[in-house]
C-alpha cells in the first residue's frame, strides 16, 4: 500500500487547499480584531482576608482572643500555603493564602469552606466582637480611575455627582464594577461643653435617650374602615438640623432646648475617613473594572465618549479628571509589541530572501501571515487574549514557525537543482522531512512545557507562552505539508544543475565546512573534551551573572509610600502627605499625581498590591510624562523623602512586570516571644547596614502606641455606684462620640453623634476634668481614677501563628534585590545558628518566590524529558542515538552564559524559561541531523561518508533556521520583559548551532566508533 503523502495530496487538491486558506485568512483576521485586549494576562489571586472588630481591646488582647482562634481553625484549610495576620487595637485581619498546587476550579469552593470554618468558631469569640467579614475579590483591576475635583463645591456635592456618574457608567458595555473612593461621610454632631454638663447636672445618657425617643421610627397603627385602610403618621421626627436644635431636654424640673446647651452642626466624619487628592486638591474618586474577556480598547473609547457628555452637563467649577488610563496604556503597549512583531517579520524575511532567493523567500513570506491568521483564530476559540505575554509568545513563535517552510523549500530547491520534476520534488521534499520535522516541532513545543505544567503565580502569569507557541508551530507543520509545496510548485524556479563531484555542495563555503568537519571527526575526543570544558566554564560564569525575578515595568507611575510611626493619627498622615506633594508639585516631568490618605490606591494594574486601610499610611502615585522624566522625578522624590520628611518612613518604587513586593530585600523573623523577636530583628538590621549595597532599613512593625491608662479606685467607684462598663460607656460617648440616631434625608441617612467639644476631648490635660454623671451628680474623672501614660503594641504581625517582624531594605542602584539578599543571607548564618528553639530567620520577598518558582519549574522537567525521549525513540528507534541527541541539549548553556554576561542581563524568571525552551530547539536540530545520517546509511552509504554528507546536506537549513530565530529575537532583546529570554535563546542558539554541526558528528563518530575508510 502506498504511503500517504500530504504534500502530494495537496498538489492534487489545490482548489480545496485554496478554499481553506481563504477561510483561515478571513476568519483569522476577524478573530484578531475581536480578541480581548489587556495589559497583563489574568491570573487568580489566591488570597482571602478575614476581618473582625473588637472595639476597646488592645492589640495583644485582639491577638490572643480573636486572631489566634481564627488562625488555629484555618490551619485545616485545604490547599493552604500559609496564614499571616495583623492585630491592631480593636481590629484583627487574617490573610489566608492558598498554595499554587490547588486547582483554580477549587479556589472559590475553598473560600466557602473558610467562611464555614470561621462561622463554626464565631461563638468562641468575645461577645462584643463585630464580624467576621470576608473579602476574596482581590482580582478586580480598576484600570480606569477618575477624580472629581471642585472649586466652591462641598464633599457631599462631589459625592452626589460621583454617584450619578457611577449609575451612568454601569450602562457602558463591558463594565463590571464601579465604586467610589475618598467619600467623606456626613454626620450631625451634638457637641457640649464638659463644664456645662457638670453645671446643669445633665447626663449624656439623658440626651441620648431623649433623641432616640423623638426620632425612632415606630408604627402608630392603621384604622381599617369599611372602604379604606387609613394609616396614622405622627410628626416630630427630625427633618433638618434646626429640628434637632429645638429638641426639648428635660432634667429634674427644668427644660432646655438642645441648641441652648450644645452646639449642633452638620459636618463630615471626624476623625476623617480615608481621603483622596488629585494634583493636591481634595477629590472623590470613581474606580471602574472591566468584565473578564472584554476588549479594554473598546471600553476606553466608550468611556471617553460617555465622560465627554457628562463633563458638558456638569456645573462650572466641578471637573472630572482621568487618573489612571489603562486603555491608553494597553493601546500603547500593544502597538509597541505589534511594531516589534513587524520588525521581527521583516528581519526573518530578509534572512529568507538573502539566503533562499526572492522566489523561495516569497514562499516562506506568504506562509507567515497564513500561520499568524490561524494562530489568531485558535487564540479566539480557546479564549487567549492579546497581552504582553501572548504578544511576546507570537514573536518567539514567529522566529520558529518559518523553520518548517525553510526546510521543505530548501530540500525542494536541492532536488530541482538535481533535475527533478516540480511535482515530484515538492512531494519528496515534504515526505522525506515530514516525520523528522513533526518530531522536531513537538520537541520544540515540549521545551516550553515547564511553563504550562508547573505551579506558582509566575508560571500562571506566563502560561500562554506555551499554548501560543505550540499552536503556531503545529500550524506551521501543517502549512509546510499543504501550502508550502503548492507555493513552491508555482514560485520556485529550477536552477541550472551544478557540475562537480558534490553537485550543489561544491561551493567554497561547503568545501571549507567539509574540511573543518573532517578535522573535528579526526580529533573527536579533543573536540568533545573542549566542549565539555566550555560547558563547565559556562556554569562557572553564572556566578558573575546578576540574579533577578521579574524586571520593573516601563509604565510612567512611581508609587510613593509614606509610613508614619505606629499610633499616628490620620490628620498627621494627611499633613505629611501634603508636605510631600507640595515639595514635588512643580517638578516639570510630572503629568499628574494622586494621593490616598489612610489607604492605598486601588489595584489599577494586576501586578499592583492593594494596601489595607491604616491611619498612619499614605500613598502617592506620581505619573511621569515619559520614561526619561520618570527617572528624573524618581530622583527628586528620593531627595524629598531623605531630607524633608524626617518623621516619615518613605519608600518609592516602580511597578513590577510580575508579582509585587514591598521591598527588594526582605527577611522574616518569627518566634514565640514578641520582645525576643524584636531583639533578633534589631540584630538583623545592624548586620544589614554593614552591607554597602543596602539602603534604608525598616521594619513592618516595631514601635508602640501611646496609651492613657485609667486605674480606677474600686472602693470610690463602688461607693458612688459606678462600674467599669458604665465608666467606659460614658467616656466613649464624650470623647469619641456616641451615635444616638439617624437623620433621614431622601435615600441618605446621616448619623447623629453626641460628644464633648473639641477642646475638652482633644487636649490630654483636660481629660482628668471630664464630668462623670452619677446619680445626678457630676464627679471629675481624676477623683475616681488615677491617670498614667505608657506604651503598648500598636500592631502585631504573625505568620503561621507566630509573631513575625519583616526586616526590609532598599538597595543601591545597579544591583538586584536577589543578589543583595543572598549576600546578606550568608552574613546572617552565624546568627541563625545561635537562634533558640522555635525562632527562625527566613528569606522573604522576591528571592523567596524566585527560589520557589525554580522548584516549581523543575517539577515538570522529568515529564518533559520523558516526552522528548519518547518522541526521539519513535523517530530514531535507537536508544543509543536517543541518548546521544539528549546529550546535545546542555550545549546551549555555553552561549547563554556568555550572552547574558556580555549584555549585563540578569538570569531572571523569563531567562530561565528561555534556557529550558532552548533545549527543545537544540534537540530539534540534532534529531534532524541524526535522521539524515540514518537515511544515508540506509541507502548504502558508509557511516563516515554518511556523517559528512548529512552534515553538509543539513548545514544550510540548520543555519538558516537558526539565523531566522536568532535575528528574529533582536527586536525582543530591547523589551524589558522579554529581553533576558531573547538574549538567552539567541546566545544559546548561536553557540549550539555551530556545536550541532561540528560537535554532534564528532560525538556520533565517537559513540559508534566510526572511522575513515
Amino acid at each position: 500500500m502506498k504511503k500517504f503523502n500530504l504534500a502530494e495530496w495537496s498538489l492534487q487538491h489545490k482548489q480545496l487547499v485554496y478554499f481553506f486558506v481563504a477561510i483561515i485568512f478571513i476568519w483569522g483576521g476577524v478573530s484578531y480584531f475581536n480578541l480581548g485586549r489587556a495589559e497583563d494576562p489574568e491570573f487568580v489571586i489566591r488570597q482571602m482576608v478575614v476581618s473582625v472588630y473588637w472595639p476597646g481591646a488592645s492589640a495583644r488582647q485582639v491577638e490572643e482572643q480573636i486572631t489566634d482562634k481564627i488562625e488555629k481553625k484555618l490551619q485545616n484549610t485545604p490547599g493552604l500555603d500559609f496564614i499571616k495576620s495583623y492585630s491592631r487595637p480593636g481590629q484583627a485581619v487574617v490573610f489566608v493564602q492558598l498554595g499554587p498546587k490547588l486547582p483554580v476550579s477549587q479556589v472559590r469552593p475553598t473560600w466557602l469552606e473558610v467562611r464555614n470554618m470561621v462561622g463554626d468558631i464565631q461563638h468562641t469569640l468575645p461577645p462584643e466582637a463585630v464580624g467576621p467579614f470576608f473579602n476574596d475579590r482581590f482580582d478586580d483591576v480598576f484600570g480606569s480611575v477618575y477624580a472629581i475635583t471642585s472649586d466652591g463645591f462641598s464633599y457631599e456635592e462631589m459625592r452626589e455627582w460621583a454617584q450619578r456618574i457611577r449609575q451612568v457608567l454601569f450602562d457602558v458595555d463591558n463594565v463590571k464594577k464601579v465604586d467610589l473612593l475618598g467619600v467623606q461621610t456626613e454626620k450631625i454632631y451634638i457637641e457640649i461643653e464638659n463644664s456645662k454638663l457638670a453645671q446643669l447636672g445633665i447626663s449624656p445618657n439623658l440626651i441620648a435617650a431623649t433623641i432616640k425617643a423623638q426620632n425612632t421610627m415606630m408604627p402608630a397603627g392603621m384604622i381599617d374602615t369599611q372602604t379604606d385602610n387609613v394609616y396614622l403618621r405622627i410628626t416630630g421626627m427630625f427633618d433638618d438640623v434646626d429640628s434637632v436644635r429645638n429638641l426639648p431636654i428635660r432634667t429634674s424640673d427644668r427644660t432646655f432646648r438642645l441648641g441652648d446647651i450644645a452646639k449642633v452642626e452638620r459636618g463630615y466624619a471626624d476623625p476623617m475617613e480615608p481621603k483622596m487628592y488629585f494634583n493636591g486638591q481634595p477629590a472623590v474618586g470613581i474606580i471602574l473594572s472591566m468584565e473578564k474577556g472584554g476588549n479594554i480598547l473598546n471600553l476606553g473609547k466608550d468611556l471617553d465618549d460617555t465622560l465627554h457628555k457628562i463633563q458638558n452637563e456638569m456645573p462650572k467649577g466641578l471637573e472630572i479628571h482621568q487618573v489612571f488610563d489603562q486603555p491608553t496604556v494597553v493601546k500603547n503597549s500593544i502597538n509597541e509589541f505589534i511594531k516589534t512583531l513587524i520588525e521581527a517579520i521583516v528581519i526573518v524575511l530578509i534572512v529568507c530572501f538573502i539566503s533562499l532567493g526572492f522566489r523561495s523567500g516569497m514562499v516562506v513570506a506568504l506562509c507567515i501571515p497564513l500561520i499568524m491568521a490561524g494562530t489568531f483564530l485558535t487564540m479566539k476559540l480557546t479564549g487567549i487574549d492579546l497581552h504582553k505575554v501572548s504578544l511576546g509568545a507570537l514573536i518567539i513563535a514567529l522566529t520558529l514557525l518559518v523553520d518548517d517552510a525553510i526546510i521543505v523549500i530548501e530540500m525542494m530547491e536541492v532536488k530541482l537543482e538535481e533535475g527533478w520534476e516540480r511535482t515530484k520534488a515538492a512531494s519528496y521534499a515534504f515526505s522525506v522531512t515530514a516525520f523528522p520535522i513533526l518530531t522536531g516541532t513537538l520537541i520544540t513545543c515540549a521545551g516550553f512545557m515547564p511553563v504550562a505544567f508547573s505551579n506558582g503565580l509566575a508560571s500562571e502569569f506566563v502560561v500562554t507562552l506555551f499554548w501560543v507557541v505550540t499552536i503556531a508551530l503545529v500550524l506551521s507543520w501543517i502549512a509546510a505539508g499543504t501550502v508550502t509545496p503548492i507555493l513552491g510548485y508555482h514560485l520556485t524556479k529550477a536552477k541550472a544543475k551544478k557540475e562537480g563531484k558534490n553537485g550543489p555542495y561544491d561551493a567554497p563555503f561547503y568545501r571549507l565546512f567539509r574540511q573543518t568537519l573532517v578535522w573535528c571527526l579526526n580529533r573527536r575526543y579533543l573536540v568533545i573534551g573542549l566542549t565539555t570544558l566550555a560547558f563547565v566554564g559556562s556554569v562557572f560564569l553564572t556566578k558573575f551573572i546578576k540574579s533577578d525575578f521579574f524586571p520593573t515595568s516601563v509604565r510612567p507611575e512611581i508609587i510613593v509610600e509614606l509610613n508614619l510611626p505606629e499610633g499616628s493619627s490620620i490628620q498627621a498622615t494627611e499633613r505629611e502627605m501634603l508636605k510631600f506633594t507640595e515639595a514635588i508639585k512643580n517638578e516639570p516631568g510630572i503629568a499628574n499625581y494622586s494621593s490616598y490618605v489612610g489607604q492605598g490606591a486601588p489595584r489599577f494594574v494586576l501586578t499592583a498590591e492593594p494596601i489595607m486601610p491604616r491611619d498612619n499610611y499614605a500613598q502617592v502615585v506620581v505619573v511621569a510624562k515619559d520614561l526619561e522624566s520618570r527617572n528624573r522625578v524618581y530622583n527628586k522624590i528620593q531627595d524629598v523623602l531623605a531630607n524633608q520628611l524626617e518623621s516619615v518612613n518613605g519608600h518609592a518604587k516602580f511597578l513590577p512586570l510580575g508579582p509585587a513586593y514591598a521591598y527588594p530585600v526582605m527577611f522574616r523573623v518569627s518566634g514565640y516571644d514578641h520582645d525576643k523577636v524584636r531583639e533578633i530583628a534589631e540584630q538583623i538590621r545592624t548586620e544589614m547596614k554593614k552591607n554597602p549595597q543596602v539602603g534604608a532599613v525598616s521594619f513592618d512593625w516595631h514601635g508602640k502606641n501611646k496609651v492613657m491608662r485609667l486605674e480606677v479606685d474600686s472602693e470610690k467607684a463602688r461607693a458612688l455606684g459606678v462600674d467599669r462598663q458604665t465608666l467606659a460607656g460614658l467616656l466613649q460617648a464624650q470623647i469619641s462620640g456616641l451615635t444616638l440616631s439617624e437623620y433621614r434625608e431622601g435615600d441618605k441617612t446621616v448619623p447623629l453623634v453626641l460628644r464633648l467639644k473639641q477642646e475638652d476631648r482633644k487636649d490630654l490635660t483636660n481629660i482628668k476634668d471630664i464630668a462623670i454623671q452619677i446619680n445626678g451628680k457630676a464627679v471629675p474623672l481624676d477623683q475616681i481614677a488615677k491617670i498614667s501614660y505608657e506604651g503598648e503594641e500598636g500592631m502585631i504581625w504573625r505568620r503561621d501563628l507566630r509573631p513575625t517582624i519583616t526586616v526590609q531594605a532598599e538597595i543601591a542602584p545597579g544591583v538586584t534585590g536577589n543578589d543583595v539578599t543572598k549576600a546578606i543571607s550568608r552574613d546572617l548564618k552565624p546568627l541563625q545558628n545561635q537562634l533558640p528553639f522555635g525562632y527562625s530567620i527566613q528569606v522573604g520577598g522576591q528571592l523567596e518566590d524566585s527560589q520557589k518558582t525554580i522548584g516549581y519549574l523543575l517539577e515538570p522537567i522529568p515529564m518533559m524529558a520523558v516526552i522528548i525521549m519518547v518522541l526521539l525513540m519513535f523517530q530514531l528507534q535507537s536508544i543509543a542515538q536517543m541518548l546521544l541527541v539528549m546529550l546535545t541539549a546542555p550545549m546551549g548553556f555555553i552561549g547563554v552564559s556568555i550572552a547574558l554576561l556580555l549584555t549585563n542581563s540578569p538570569m531572571n524568571f523569563v531567562a530561565q524559561l528561555g534556557v529550558l525552551s532552548l533545549c527543545g530547539m537544540i534537540i530539534r536540530n540534532s534529531v534532524v541531523l541524526i535522521d539524515q545520517i540514518n537515511q544515508h546509511i540506509a541507502q548504502g552509504e558508509a557511516p563516515w561518508d554518511a556523517i559528512i554528507d548529512s552534515a553538509i546536506l543539513r548545514c544550510r537549513p540548520i543555519m538558516l533556521t537558526a539565523a531566522a530565530a536568532i535575528l528574529g529575537m533582536v527586536p525582543l532583546i530591547f523589551t524589558d520583559f522579554w529581553g533576558p529570554m531573547a538574549i538567552s535563546i539567541a546566545g544559546g542558539l548561536l553557540g549550539a548551532t555551530a556545536l550541532t554541526l561540528l560537535v554532534l558528528p564528532a560525538m556520533y563518530a565517537a559513540w559508534f566508533k566510526v572511522c575513515e575508510k
